[in-house]
């Protein structure tokens, strides 16, 4: 055994002259520590050449879409990608939250969410089941402009997965024991809403700009009051009216032939009409932009009393999808408040510490969409980051985005475009956007050409036109009592005060006298 622990001790002594370590051997109790110096072997240098410049980047051409009509009437957008055994489809329908009554916002929102509760010969646990089975997914989305049902399935189960969407789109059951669970589902989702601050803003950001009662003027989600009239019978009746092939453009990518997914319509949609009463018009012709600014408040405040946070939102009046400007304004809105090192984002989180982000977007619409630049801020941050938004949005327009900023944003464009059409779902998932804003399927190839090709003082012309704060309305949701002095200290005037269901806040005749007392008499002696 001495033999042996001797030639286990050498070899450790070996070891560490070859490489250099410092080691600690046990033997028994003791404890035998050996120290080496290590010896670096001389730097190596290579001599690779001067430095390679990269060429000039390659431009992107998105995947070539075929389109034909079905029988029913129904437009069908075929992107074929033979890569993986998978199919995406989207089944797109014209008319989202836009085409609710005035009455009745939120009525698209609730009619799409009753579709796959119970559908064809099949109850709602039942479609719940065959989807999981197909190892699919479906899911059911309402926006503004549209609604969109979506299903990515193994080319393998295409054919059974296409028939349980159109089971859900064409024959939905719209059971009044499902109604009765949905509709309840849908109103405690209301009830919690003024308790997300982030979710109250986009309330208010579409009241205040489009005006309570227009088509764009309440969330795609609906509003409470209206969610506690509406009914299962005015459900099916706009159903009827508005889920309709002649309205619908239905999207497929991945492994799958035109001829297959012509033999899948016949079988599952053939009996799927349009009915006699035409539809509704164009939401881009029919549908009123923002409001004037001079309509508008400037400033506007809903109250969430003690919260520790407030949201700040600057909104204006924005671009219809289909204008050409549309295709440059990521330009602009990258460099300002479109990626994390935008100008905004770097501002209130980078540099003050207020945030945890700041963005800006433009939403496209069929109708004319709107800006805002947003972010969540700490409640004693409530006015000066108020401030530096807007300085940040005046800088834009009066100067526009540098050159190296538009070149960023060129950058960011093509790494984008990849990712947009990167998987099959995506894919198809793109494309289902288009067809929502009433854009061809060719629209990215020429949008990306064009982006690529402006100069920077294109660009800043663009930025004075849509940044511009002059004619927006500051709305905040936060705490009235900690953050009102401050609001009033940039000059537009008293806050106008809004609820959380995106409505003026009317005060009483005891309210307002209530407000009109005193608040800090000298007591007496």
């Amino acid at each position: 055994m001495k033999v042996f622990r001797s030639l286990f001790l050498s070899s450790c002594i070996a070891l560490v002259a070859c490489g250099g370590e410092q080691v600690q051997t046990h033997a028994g109790n003791k404890t035998a520590k050996t120290t080496e110096t290590k010896q670096e072997p001389p730097p190596v240098v290579v001599d690779l050449g001067p430095r390679p410049e990269p060429g000039p980047a390659k431009p992107f051409t998105p995947p070539v879409v075929e389109t034909f009509q079905a029988k029913n009437g129904m437009k069908v957008w075929l992107a074929p990608r033979r890569g993986l055994p998978l199919v995406s489809m989207s089944l797109v329908v014209e008319g989202g939250s836009s085409i609710d009554p005035s009455d009745k916002p939120g009525l698209m929102h609730i009619t799409t969410d009753m579709l796959d509760e119970g559908a064809g010969k099949r109850s709602a646990i039942e479609i719940s089941g065959a989807v999981s089975d197909l190892g699919a997914s479906l899911s059911i989305h309402t926006g503004v402009d549209a609604s969109t049902l979506s299903v990515t399935v193994l080319k393998k189960n295409f054919s059974p997965a296409f028939s349980i969407l159109a089971d859900v789109v064409a024959r939905p059951k719209f059971d009044a024991k499902e109604f009765k669970r949905v509709s309840e589902l849908w109103r405690n989702d209301l009830k919690s809403r003024p308790d997300e601050p982030s979710r109250v803003a986009r309330v208010v950001n579409a009241a205040v700009l489009y005006g309570p009662g227009t088509p764009y003027g309440h969330p795609s989600d609906g509003l409470l009051e209206a969610a506690e009239k509406i009914d299962l019978a005015t459900i099916k009746k706009f159903y009827a009216e508005n889920i309709r092939p002649d309205r619908a453009v239905l999207v497929v990518a991945g492994d799958i032939t035109r001829s297959e997914v012509e033999a899948a319509i016949d079988a599952d949609l053939g009996s799927w009409k349009a009915p006699k009463a035409a539809a509704k018009k164009d939401p881009k012709v029919t549908i009123p932009g923002p409001r004037k600014a001079a309509d508008r408040p400037k400033i506007v405040l809903v109250d969430r009393p003690k919260a520790p946070q407030s949201v700040i939102a600057v909104v204006r009046e924005g671009l219809m999808a289909s204008e050409p400007d549309a295709i440059r304004i990521d330009l602009v809105n990258t460099p300002l408040g479109g990626s994390f090192t935008s100008r905004l984002n770097q501002n209130l989180r980078e540099e003050k510490h207020w945030a945890y982000g700041a963005r800006t977007a433009f939403l496209g619409t069929r109708g004319k969409g709107a800006f805002w630049a947003l972010a969540s801020v700490e409640t004693p941050a409530t006015g000066p980051a108020l401030k530096e938004t807007l300085r940040e949005l005046q800088k834009m327009a009066q100067e526009g985005p540098t050159a190296e900023e538009v070149e960023k944003a060129k950058a960011q464009d093509r790494a984008d475009m990849l990712k947009t059409f990167e998987t099959i779902s995506d894919t198809a998932d793109r494309l289902a956007s288009l067809a929502q804003l009433g854009l061809p399927p060719t629209y990215d190839a020429e949008a990306t050409r064009v982006r690529q090709s402006q100069k920077v003082e294109e660009v800043a012309a663009l930025a004075k036109a849509q940044v511009d704060p002059a004619t927006a309305t500051i709305i905040v949701v936060g705490p009235k009592e900690a953050i009102w002095s401050d609001l009033v200290a940039l000059g537009l005037g008293e806050p106008a005060l809004w609820d959380a269901e995106g409505k003026p806040v009317v005060a009483t005749a005891a309210a307002k006298a209530e407000e009109a007392k005193p608040k800090d008499k000298p007591k007496g002696k």
